[in-house]
């Protein structure tokens, strides 16, 4: 009775292990796949003309910042300021094509401002 008992065991660690084994082998892929990398120039723009736009009954907050980018960004770029370290960014728009920017900077104010940051993604 012992031999039958552990003759049984054995086929059942048997089966079950052929029916793990067969759902893992049904896996299916894509009949097309791909894999790639590249690499391309970063080529970067060049601010200028920047205005700091105060606010007229407290001069002491910044309203909105203007500058310039050269080339012109495409209008569809996300451009965005921060004006702290550490700090919050703010979107720009533009409304010349993509060479002047501007953008409302709610909330800041001069004596926090130390830094200009533009970052510009097309």
């Amino acid at each position: 009775m012992f031999r039958s008992s552990k003759f049984f065991v054995v086929l059942l660690v048997l089966i079950f292990a052929t029916a793990a084994f067969a759902f893992a082998a049904t896996n299916t892929m894509p009949a097309v796949t791909a894999a790639g990398e590249g690499a391309r120039t970063i080529s970067g723009y060049t601010v200028s003309a920047v205005n700091y736009n105060l606010n007229g009954t407290t001069p002491s907050n910044i309203d909105s910042v203007d500058f310039t980018l050269a080339p012109a960004a495409p209008v569809t770029s996300t451009v965005k300021i921060g004006l702290v370290i550490g700090g919050p960014f703010f979107t720009c728009t533009t409304g010349d094509g993509g060479t002047t920017w501007n953008c409302p900077t709610t909330g800041a104010t001069v004596s926090a401002a130390n830094e200009l940051r533009v970052i510009t993604s097309d």
